[in-house]
């Protein structure tokens, strides 16, 4: 068993598309011109967005936003991810998958590595969105004290 989190990316032109939107991936292995293995060492923090399609347009799309586990540990298993990883963030319809990547968009604009934002900001995106309201934007004072609050943590 492998001490990393691994993500198959897969990408048929015009009908899958599976990639990290962001993530600090640590190994990267090819197994064919469409496939890739990534992996992530336990602890951090990747999004995973999937959508297929067919001749009359996308038929399903998701976005996942997942914390990569150690081995042993409990987790959730999610589809092209060995062996799972915790759900920070997991829906599916293109109008939500949009908004959450337009905040990952935002969170880029202020300079910071979304990887690196509060776990339970994905959380909270996750559970506005859910039920159709607008999350709080990530700010940097946000973000300032969830760092203070891993050093302090240690």
């Amino acid at each position: 068993m492998s001490t990393f989190t691994e993500v198959e990316a897969l990408w048929l032109e015009r009908r899958i598309e599976n990639r990290v939107r962001f993530g600090r991936i640590v190994k990267e292995r090819k197994l064919d011109r469409h496939r890739r293995v990534l992996s992530f060492a336990p602890g951090s923090i990747f999004a995973f967005v999937r959508w297929s399609s067919n001749d009359f347009g996308k038929i399903i799309s998701r976005i996942d936003i997942l914390r990569a586990v150690a081995p042993g540990q409990r987790c959730s298993t999610v589809p092209y991810v060995a062996p799972g990883g915790e759900i920070l963030l997991r829906l599916s319809g293109w109008p939500k998958v949009e908004r959450v990547l337009q905040m990952v968009d935002a969170v880029e604009a202020l300079g910071i590595d979304p990887a690196d934002v509060a776990p339970d900001h994905w959380h909270h995106v996750h559970n506005r969105l859910s039920v159709n309201e607008n999350p709080r934007p990530y700010t940097k004072a946000r973000h300032q004290a969830w760092l203070h609050r891993q050093k302090v943590m240690r």
